[in-house]
């Protein structure tokens, strides 16, 4: 761990201005953190998160994934590589913020949740200074920390939601899905009407069922809770999908010419140029701070 040492060491001085300052590194820097979530389970939502953030690498962005699925995190199952350190290691102060980040494939890292929520609302003050002062280090590394979160609408799973800048919300053009994916926006309206949702709808036969589903959604939260969404784009079905799930690829890796890939690379592209995105108001270390203070830590 002798370079990663040396990589925080240089990254203290560079933030310091010392004299081995790079001027790379600009201390006001700020992640644009996205939460991908979804009102239901079995929507595809981490899938998205992982090919998302590979075509987003491929845009010229560094990104991190954080596996915050405490119950089911599985960001490492589907790029087929096991995490020596998980979240916990960090809260314990047993290892490094760059110890606990795990190389991806495309320059990607990522940070598996683990248990940690419960442990990290029970530190004291010290402690937690210190974990959000490692957690803010990727505001420097990264422009963009994209959060996979646990589904449904449980008191975790909000308060990620409502830390986040914005929010990609994950629907299918199943009955129930779109539901649930109702009552998630009904919850968010409730705490904030500003908040920035962007809807994705995944599985669709065809396109025309994509945009309908999109429009319904937005139509009614727009009517009956005040709250405009935004629309993202759309992931049709294909087969393939479930292929690369199988052999712990990501799709967009193992068929980047796919119906599927293709339409992650374009929900890429207007995420990117998206001017609203533009408007990072807290990055990684004013994300887990609003996290801990819906946790009462």
């Amino acid at each position: 761990m002798s370079d990663q040492a040396e990589k925080l060491r240089k990254l203290v001085v560079d933030l310091n201005g010392g004299p081995y300052a790079t001027g790379s590194l600009k201390p006001e820097k700020r992640a644009r953190v996205i939460t991908v979530t979804s009102g239901k389970g079995g929507v595809g939502k981490t899938n998205i998160t992982v090919n998302l953030a590979i075509a987003l690498s491929r845009l010229g962005l560094r990104v991190v994934i954080l596996d915050v699925d405490f119950g089911l995190a599985n960001i490492d199952l589907l790029f087929g590589i096991t995490p020596k350190y998980t979240l916990l290691d960090l809260i314990r102060e047993e290892k490094s913020i760059f110890e606990v980040l795990t190389d991806g494939p495309n320059n990607i890292k990522f940070l598996s949740g683990g248990s940690g929520v419960e442990e990290l609302i029970s530190l004291d003050r010290r402690k937690l200074r210190k974990f959000v002062s490692n957690i803010s280090l990727l505001d420097k590394l990264y422009d963009v920390i994209l959060i996979d979160t646990g589904a449904g609408l449980s008191q975790n799973v909000m308060s990620f939601i409502m830390a986040a800048d914005e929010i990609i919300l994950v629907t299918t053009p199943e009955p129930t899905s779109i539901t649930d994916a109702y009552a998630l926006v009904k919850m968010v309206s409730r705490r904030d009407r500003r908040k920035v949702i962007r809807v994705l709808v995944n599985k669709a036969e065809t396109v025309r069922e994509a945009e309908e589903v999109a429009k319904k959604l937005t139509v009614v939260s727009e009517k009956f809770l005040s709250l405009k969404l935004n629309k993202l784009g759309y992931i049709l079905y294909d087969e393939i999908i479930i292929k690369s799930v199988k052999q712990q690829k990501p799709f967009c890796l193992s068929y980047p010419r796919s119906q599927a890939a293709r339409n992650v690379f374009a929900l890429a592209e207007a995420l990117m140029y998206d001017s609203k995105g533009a408007e990072v108001e807290l990055g990684a270390k004013g994300f887990i701070q609003r996290v801990l203070s819906f946790f009462g830590a």
